[in-house]
């Protein structure tokens, strides 16, 4: 069936991604916990001012690396992308080899940039996604258009 060609890689793709996101949640929390504490203690409202700091420079960027470490990083929409593909998948729907392309050389870059880090990962859930779309795009009774980007049936309102 034309439709669920694909599903197990664009699973595995979107649990990598899911994982990548949270362990860096998770491993900032537990690295990052002081700072954090502080952010609850003065009030979340504007917790990492924008402009120069009243103090001394080095809480205020030791502030600033951990806000965009945490939830102002790549992590947040790694996390709502890896769960789109993993239903997208449960759904049977495509998910267009451009997105894994992205992925891949956004994390391909960061691996290089970023040496030993987990950015292999990204860039191994970016593959799984560009492979799943070309299985589905030379899968048996298949309109997929050039790069995987549809699937016959599938319903993108839905």
């Amino acid at each position: 069936m034309a439709q669920v060609e694909g599903r197990g890689l664009l699973r595995w793709a979107g649990g990598i991604m899911v994982g990548l996101g949270v362990g860096h949640l998770s491993l900032l929390a537990v690295m990052a916990w002081d700072d954090i504490g502080v952010w609850v203690e003065k009030g979340l409202w504007a917790a990492v001012p924008l402009g120069p700091a009243d103090g001394p420079a080095e809480p205020a960027l030791q502030n600033a690396v951990t806000f965009w470490a945490g939830p102002g990083s790549f992590s947040v929409p790694l996390v709502l992308l890896g769960c789109l593909v993993w239903h997208l998948a449960g759904r049977g729907a495509a998910v267009p080899a451009w997105v894994g392309w992205g992925l891949a050389a956004w994390c391909v870059l960061g691996g290089i940039l970023l040496v030993p880090s987990p950015f292999v990962l990204g860039a191994v859930a970016g593959a799984l996604v560009v492979l799943a779309a070309r299985r589905r795009a030379a899968a048996p009774g298949s309109s997929a258009a050039p790069g995987g980007s549809a699937a016959a049936g599938a319903d993108p309102v839905r």
